[in-house]
C-alpha cells in the first residue's frame, strides 16, 4: 500500500510539472510569435479599431503589464481552473473544448485501435516465415514512412473524389472517420508494427517458448498466447508517445477533411493569436498524454503481472 501511494505521489507530481512545462511554453512561444492579440480580441484586422479601442482593450485584458505580470496571473488563473475567454471566439475556452474535444478524441482513440489491428495482423502471422515476413517488414517500412497529410490527401482523392465510397469532409457518422483515421493509422501502425516484430522475434527464441512447443502446442497457439504477450510490452509504451503524435498529426489531418477538432481549432487560435484559447487546447493535450501515460503503466502490469511494484 505504502508503495502504491509512493508511486501516484510521485505520478501526480510528474504530471503537474508537464502541465506547469506546457503552460510556461505556450505563453514563452505565443509571446515571441509576431502579432497583436488585441486584434483578434477587437474583431481582427478588418475591424480596424482605433487607437482608443486597442489601448482600452490591452487594459482591459491586463496586456499592459509587464511581462512577469502577465505570467504570474496566468499561472495563478490556470492552478484555479480558469482557463479564460477566448480572444477570438468571445466565449469560455472550457466551452470551445467542450465542443471540440471530443471529434478529436474520437479520432485518436479510432486511430490507434486500428493502428494496433493492422499491426497484429502484419506481425503474428508472418513473424519468422521467410518470404511472408519480409513482404510484410517491407510494407510496415514504408507504411511508417509516409507523411500523414500526403496520405490523407491520396485517400481523399482516390476513396472520395474518384471512386465515391467514401464522405470527403465532415464530422456526421462514422463513415467521415473512416477516411482521416486511416490517414493517422497507416503511419503509425507501421510504428508500432515494427516494434512489436522486434519484440516477437526475440520472445520466439526464449526458452519459455522451446517449454511451451515441448509441451505440444501447436505454433499458432504459442504465438498467441505466450510470444504475443511479451511482444506487447514495448508497444504498450510506444502507444504513449503515439498519443502525443496523433495530436500533433490531426492538425493536418482535421483541415485536410474540414472536421471539427481541436487540431484545427489550434491552428486557427495560434494564427489569430488567441493566447487563451491556444493555453487551454494545450493543456488538454498535455493532461491528455499524462492520463495516457498511467493507462500505459496499468495494462503493461495487467499484460505482465511480475512487473507489479517494479515500475516508479
Amino acid at each position: 500500500m505504502t508503495h502504491l501511494l509512493h508511486r501516484a505521489a510521485w505520478r501526480l507530481l510528474g504530471g503537474l510539472l508537464v502541465l506547469l512545462a506546457a503552460a510556461s511554453l505556450t505563453f514563452a512561444a505565443l509571446h515571441l510569435t509576431p502579432g497583436d492579440p488585441v486584434t483578434a480580441i477587437l474583431g481582427g484586422a478588418a475591424a480596424n479599431p482605433t487607437p482608443e479601442a486597442i489601448a482600452a482593450a490591452r487594459h482591459e485584458y491586463g496586456l499592459d503589464r509587464p511581462l512577469a505580470v502577465q505570467y504570474g496571473l496566468y499561472i495563478a488563473r490556470i492552478a484555479r481552473g480558469d482557463l479564460g475567454q477566448s480572444f477570438s471566439q468571445h466565449m469560455p475556452v472550457i466551452a470551445v473544448l467542450r465542443a471540440q474535444a471530443p471529434p478529436t478524441l474520437a479520432l485518436m482513440a479510432a486511430s490507434l485501435a486500428v493502428a494496433w489491428l493492422l499491426a497484429l495482423l502484419s506481425v503474428v502471422p508472418t513473424a519468422r516465415r521467410g518470404m511472408a515476413g519480409a513482404i510484410a517488414s517491407t510494407l510496415e517500412t514504408i507504411s511508417a514512412g509516409l507523411p500523414q497529410f500526403w496520405l490523407g490527401i491520396l485517400l481523399l482523392w482516390g476513396l472520395a473524389f474518384e471512386w465515391r465510397l467514401l464522405p470527403p469532409a465532415g464530422n456526421h457518422g462514422l463513415p467521415a472517420l473512416v477516411l482521416p483515421t486511416l490517414s493517422l493509422a497507416i503511419p503509425l501502425a507501421g510504428f508500432i508494427a515494427q516494434v512489436m516484430r522486434e519484440s516477437f522475434d526475440l520472445a520466439l527464441d526464449q526458452p519459455f517458448i522451446l517449454t511451451a512447443r515441448a509441451r505440444g502446442l501447436g505454433d499458432g497457439a504459442v504465438r498467441l498466447r505466450h510470444a504475443l504477450r511479451h511482444a506487447l510490452l514495448p508497444c504498450i509504451s510506444l502507444s504513449t508517445w503515439a498519443v502525443g503524435a496523433l495530436v500533433g498529426n490531426a492538425v493536418a489531418i482535421e483541415i485536410i477533411f474540414s472536421r471539427q477538432g481541436l487540431g484545427r481549432e489550434l491552428f486557427l487560435s495560434v494564427a489569430t493569436h488567441d493566447m487563451p484559447l491556444v493555453s487551454g487546447i494545450v493543456l488538454f493535450i498535455a493532461l491528455t498524454y499524462i492520463l495516457a501515460g498511467l493507462a500505459a503503466d496499468t495494462l503493461i502490469v495487467l499484460v505482465d503481472p511480475r512487473l507489479k511494484g517494479t515500475r516508479p
